[in-house]
């Protein structure tokens, strides 16, 4: 399943539950949906937690030194 296809289905989740079950409904599926998002990003990576949301100095692994962005 694409990005785009899991971005449609988390969109018509939350506006269901928006829908149906007002804006605290909404925030709980919206909630759920983020520690899903962080419990499938782990799996995929498979890294431990400092790696897991990317480098702390802010530049990828594959820029040296000196590169531009």
């Amino acid at each position: 399943m694409s990005r785009a296809d899991t971005g449609l289905l988390v969109g018509v989740a939350l506006g269901y539950a928006g829908w149906f079950g007002g804006f605290r409904a909404f925030l709980l599926v919206a909630g759920v949906g983020a520690v899903g998002w962080i419990a499938g990003r782990f799996l995929d990576t498979g890294t431990v937690r400092p790696e897991f949301f990317g480098s702390h100095d802010g530049r990828r692994e594959d820029q040296g030194p000196g590169r531009p962005r």
